[in-house]
């Protein structure tokens, strides 16, 4: 038995049902032979977005694995790995390395030590009957505390080695939670209590938690708003009464209202990192921060009171603290807001309206949102957004509604990354329809791996909106490179693209057809075949409250 068998053994014990590989590595035919699907990609960075979008369905539950050859194989997957690095997705890179004898040897690449700045957890397995114990300790990291990527180096030597079956008394990792103190339990409804215009600021760690009950329970006991973080989008159900919506890059009305008209936000399960794609908390407010990562904790900004636990077993605590302590409604300084939040997102979309139903020529990106919000089921989709446009256009205006029915991400920013974590998507939930929307600068950065969606058979839906600008960028940004040089104008025919590797495609330039050329490519998909609309849109530079 070699090393690659004994770890392939390893990784059937932990659940693992399929791993991304680009050869040679050893790893895929050893999968193979332990009953592990190996899935072939175009480039290294799809295939880890790809087990990146089965972690984040699964909630963790399923670890995405991938697996890549020594050298270049190593060092094209860096891209994908710190986009999962940023939003906090457990998944585990397996890269081959150099033998032990080649070690420090210019100009030998050594994957341990370059990926630590974007892993949870980056080392070397450095003699085979290491094997098991640090798969162990490797999947226990991806189970316990702030989820992230884990990185182990294998030495083609140690994948090569002969030796006996170290997998045979291999243990499972499990995942351990813990609830809050409470003490901060009861500190933290206080503050809540003398609050007068508190909210909710809900991040993935619901999600990962799997507490969105219990976050609606909540929400309706108290009667406090709720917003989302990009990442936490889908926590909440956003038809709630209770719901403000997303605050990324863009926002809704009532997400701005609140964060500028609150006193107290209570966040839980995010990690209140200022960034570009998170909301900017005036300094002012009282915050409350419920996280199971204690390095969050006053990261940023100065809390009032910290709560450290899961997100699921803290909220069950806080409403059972609540269903103690009488009728919290008569005893709260605050009024009821459903009515407030009903009038502040009829006015916001009095605004947007003409947009979302517009019958420009080209289409307006809104009316592809638009019609694709009120086409799928959403009990039976999963929708991603690409970076860029796509992202600002979206969050605000698509509607999720069941938990992971939505990715959002981005705190780092990579164009094409909507590719693979829709297959990733299809992969962990097989019966759902899985969509990315994409804009055409980002199906140049990874769209032969559509070929890859066909061979594999991962039938996707990929919509492009096509305006060959890069739209993203206003009138002030580099404006005598684009007027001397046009660097803002992209050319291409996607769709012709897509049908040359096998897809199913529609090129669609009428507002009229789009709703119809949506039920023909989800027919399509449903019955086990990629598909790919390529809409025809202007270059649409209007976005909901961007950067409020």
């Amino acid at each position: 038995m070699r090393g690659a068998d004994v770890i392939a053994a390893i990784l059937k014990k932990e659940g693992v049902e399929n791993i991304g590989v680009i050869p040679y590595n050893g790893l895929e035919e050893a999968a193979a032979v332990a009953g592990i699907r190996p899935i072939i990609f175009r480039q290294e960075r799809v295939g880890v977005n790809l087990a990146d979008g089965l972690s984040r369905i699964t909630n963790g539950k399923s670890i995405g694995v991938f697996s890549m050859q020594a050298g270049p194989g190593a060092e094209n997957a860096f891209a994908g790995v710190a986009q999962a690095y940023a939003d906090s997705v457990p998944i585990l890179l397996l890269p081959a390395s150099a033998s032990r004898n080649r070690s420090a040897i210019h100009p030998t690449f050594s994957p341990w030590q370059t990926y630590k700045t974007v892993t949870k957890w980056s080392e070397q397995i450095n003699m085979p009957e290491r094997i098991p114990e640090m798969l162990r300790r490797a999947f226990n990291l991806l189970r316990n505390g702030r989820p992230g990527p884990v990185l182990l180096d294998v030495p083609s030597d140690i994948l090569s080695s002969e030796m006996t079956d170290l997998s045979v008394n291999y243990v499972p990792s499990k995942s351990w939670k813990a609830s809050g103190n409470l003490s901060d339990i009861r500190q933290s409804l206080s503050l809540l209590l003398k609050a007068k215009s508190p909210v909710i600021h809900a991040g993935q760690g619901i999600l990962y938690g799997e507490a969105t009950d219990e976050l609606k329970e909540f929400a309706e006991l108290t009667q406090i708003p709720v917003m989302t973080t990009l990442a936490g989008k889908s926590a909440f159900p956003e038809n709630h009464p209770l719901s403000l919506g997303t605050r990324a890059n863009t926002a809704t009305g009532p997400v701005v209202h609140y964060l500028n008209t609150s006193d107290v936000v209570f966040g839980i399960g995010c990690s209140f990192t200022k960034t570009h794609v998170g909301a900017e908390l005036l300094e002012s407010k009282t915050l409350i921060h419920s996280t199971n990562h204690v390095g969050d904790i006053d990261k940023e900004y100065i809390c009032s009171q910290a709560i450290v636990g899961d997100a699921k077993l803290v909220l069950r605590q806080l409403i059972e603290e609540v269903n103690s302590s009488g009728n919290w409604l008569a005893l709260k300084n605050s009024g009821n807001p459903v009515e407030d939040i009903k009038y502040l997102k009829e006015q916001w979309m009095k605004e947007w309206i003409p947009k979302l139903t517009s019958n420009e020529i080209p289409i307006n990106p809104y009316r592809v949102i638009w019609e694709l919000s009120n086409f799928v089921d959403p009990y039976n989709t999963i929708v991603n957004h690409e970076s860029g446009s796509p992202r600002d256009q979206m969050s605000p205006f698509f509607q999720a509604i069941a938990p992971r029915s939505y990715i959002g991400w981005g705190k780092s920013t990579q164009l094409g990354y909507s590719l693979g974590l829709a297959m990733g998507s299809k992969m962990a939930n097989p019966s759902k329809l899985s969509i990315n929307v994409m804009g055409d600068y980002a199906f140049g950065m990874v769209g032969m791996d559509l070929e890859t969606t066909v061979r594999e058979n991962i039938p996707i839906l990929t919509i492009i909106l096509n305006n060959s600008y890069m739209a993203i960028y206003g009138p002030n940004d580099f404006p005598v490179a684009d007027e001397k040089y046009k660097i803002k104008h992209l050319t291409g025919n996607y769709s012709a693209i897509a049908e040359a590797m096998g897809s199913y495609v529609e090129k669609i330039e009428s507002p009229d057809e789009i709703r119809s050329s949506l039920a023909r490519a989800a027919n399509v998909v449903q019955k086990g075949k990629p598909a790919l609309l390529e809409f025809i849109t202007r270059a649409e530079q209007a976005f909901s409250h961007k950067g409020s």
